[in-house]
């Protein structure tokens, strides 16, 4: 039987992925290059191309060349594929054109906002903004949750998430509760024994991202396939074939650029290292967020905090930045692996950072499911903060709720991602080190071959071809388990 119906979806879906390309481009741009003056014609720009992309994807030609695609004779990957394209259409027919449009203008107007107000601490120009973002993303979780029959904020989490439930984040993350300040505590009493030397500064921008770049070359980055630069909030964008990738600077702090260039260096290897003979289709795209997550935090955390890179990384530090104390071999690696109770979520150690997550979740489900308001915000973030990690954050908008660019474009349901990333971090350099004995000397060597082969055979290679349970199985010999991040956190700092 000839696959007529199941091509010309090919067909379509390729010229969607056209349209995302220069979407994430013109995205790209618009958080690194781009004038201040640019910005709202550049959301108008955006928005008609957003509004493009649904009318080509909510065609009603699209669902019978579904269905009829269905029956034709299609190999796995082929089957795996209509089962992406089946989802994405599915999610995007909940939403009128109107609707979409509109998100996406509320979401550049106070994203761009956002960048002058948060280093004002202007709470009340921003939740101008956030309200009308949060407007707009409780009318689509609305929508999709009459549709699928779930909460509102179950409805969005599954658009990142595709699976997951709150039901299912409040049994990990209520397990993450009953150990994880204990823990915190335990590390933090006994690191105040140990006395380490902070890095004393100036570190020139120019040298922190020639360093950047070096670290970015060992780990493998393309550099014909993409590019690192600068923008207010770390991110990793564009496709495949270009993956640009950025980093922000303070010359005070050596640690926060370097590690944030390592994270989104994950990232993008997963981007570089997707199925090429597939690209274009929905099956070649990343699993999930949180499969993503794991990619940059098993860079981040898993590889670039461990010992042996991190006495690998010591002679590029000292090239740029001569020696100094902070420098000694364990000092440095004692300041890389500190665990300390801190506001910036993107700065936080890898003990800490799950209660940043936790609070966002919480805060976020109940802001789309109605229980709360925008301005009840604040309040609510300076109780979390004090409640996980102590620390008060009342009138500090900029280090508290303000910190984030997540909700500005209406991305609620991503938080989660974080910490489920982690735990898939640990759970796959587990299965990595039972699979390749020799890991850890391969790292001290800075021979990442066999890590990496081993990254692009169980995850790279397969894009969305597999379901996030079947793909992590498939990887470690068994779903997701919590205890692999429990584990490597008492192994490392106790």
């Amino acid at each position: 039987m000839e696959k007529q119906n199941y091509n010309h979806l090919t067909r379509t879906f390729q010229r969607l992925s056209r349209f995302g390309h220069l979407s994430a481009i013109a995205g790209w741009d618009m958080f690194t290059n781009m004038p201040p003056n640019g910005s709202t014609a550049r959301g108008e720009a955006l928005a008609e191309l957003s509004v493009l992309q649904h009318q080509i994807l909510t065609d009603k030609k699209i669902a019978t060349l579904l269905q009829a695609a269905v029956q034709e004779d299609l190999n796995d990957v082929e089957r795996a594929n209509l089962r992406e394209m089946t989802r994405q259409y599915q999610e995007a027919i909940l939403l009128p054109a109107s609707l979409v449009e509109e998100k996406s203008l509320v979401g550049t107007r106070c994203e761009h906002g956002w960048r002058t107000q948060r280093p004002a601490n202007d709470w009340q120009g921003f939740s101008a903004n956030l309200k009308e973002v949060v407007r707009v993303s409780r009318e689509e979780a609305k929508l999709r949750a009459e549709a699928k029959g779930k909460s509102p904020y179950d409805a969005l989490l599954d658009i990142y998430e595709p699976g997951m439930s709150s039901a299912k984040l409040d049994v990990l993350f209520g397990d993450l509760r009953t150990w994880l300040p204990e823990l915190l505590q335990q590390v933090v009493d006994k690191q105040a024994k140990e006395s380490v030397i902070a890095p004393v500064g100036p570190f020139a921008t120019h040298d922190q991202r020639e360093l950047g770049l070096e670290t970015m070359k060992l780990l493998g980055f393309d550099f014909n396939s993409g590019r690192l630069d600068v923008s207010a909030h770390p991110f990793c964008g564009g496709v495949p074939e270009d993956v640009r990738i950025t980093t922000r600077y303070d010359e005070t702090d050596l640690v926060s650029a370097l590690f944030g260039v390592i994270h989104e260096t994950g990232h993008a290897r997963y981007e570089q290292n997707l199925p090429r003979e597939w690209l274009g289709q929905p099956v070649a795209l990343a699993r999930s967020t949180a499969i993503h997550e794991s990619q940059s935090l098993f860079f981040e955390m898993q590889l670039g905090r461990s010992k042996e890179f991190l006495k690998l990384l010591l002679p590029m530090v000292t090239a740029r930045f001569g020696k100094q104390p902070a420098f000694e071999t364990a000092n440095f690696i004692a300041v890389n692996q500190r665990v300390e109770r801190g506001f910036i979520r993107v700065d936080a150690d890898e003990v800490s950072y799950p209660a940043h997550v936790v609070l966002r979740y919480e805060i976020e489900r109940a802001l789309i499911d109605g229980e709360i308001e925008v301005e009840d915000i604040p309040a609510l973030w300076d109780e979390k903060m004090q409640h996980w990690l102590g620390l008060s954050t009342k009138d500090n908008f900029r280090n508290g709720c303000m910190q984030d660019i997540h909700w500005t474009d209406g991305a609620f349901g991503y938080f989660p991602s974080y910490t489920l990333g982690a735990m898939y971090a640990a759970q796959l350099f587990n299965a990595a080190k039972l699979a390749l004995p020799q890991l850890e000397s391969d790292i001290a060597e800075g021979n990442f071959t066999a890590l990496f082969n081993w990254l692009r055979q169980n995850i790279w290679q397969h894009g969305s071809r597999f379901t996030t349970s079947e793909l992590i199985t498939n990887a470690t010999g068994e779903d997701l388990n919590p205890l692999y991040f429990r584990k490597h956190l008492e192994a490392r700092y106790l």
